[in-house]
């Protein structure tokens, strides 16, 4: 019987990885990766650690709770790291992490593209909506 290496198992999983298929574990991560919040938050965190306030007033519109729920999810993932300081009161800090830095330019292409585009799709809802 042949043994497999810890590597062989990641590089057969790493094949296996579908997104178009039902069962995939990738369709998770990306309904993660596609939430408006995440795409706000990962550029947010680029220039280096943030504290909770920080961030909250850096992305207008975002609740604590969903700013909160937002990054223990991208912790969960591997994509944030929380640093507890002991002070009075105490310090947490949010920074990306070597895996986030990685996933960065595709969120800030994202949010440039929405950015430098949102005049024609305005302009193509409007249009699809007078047709409607």
């Amino acid at each position: 019987m042949a043994t497999t290496t810890a590597a062989q198992r990641r590089e057969q999983a790493k094949r296996d990885y579908d997104a178009f298929l039902d069962r995939c574990p990738t369709r998770e991560l990306l309904s993660r990766l596609t939430d408006k919040w995440v795409a706000l938050v990962i550029p947010a965190l680029a220039g280096g650690p943030q504290r909770h306030s920080e961030l909250a007033h850096r992305i207008a519109g975002v609740s604590q709770k969903m700013l909160t729920q937002t990054l223990r999810a991208l912790e969960r993932d591997g994509l944030v790291t929380r640093t507890v300081t002991a002070a009075v009161p105490v310090r947490v800090d949010y920074e990306l992490t070597p895996l986030g830095h990685e996933l960065f330019p595709v969120m800030i292409a994202i949010k440039d593209w929405a950015e430098t585009h949102m005049d024609r799709v305005a302009e193509a809802r409007r249009r699809f909506d007078e047709r409607s």
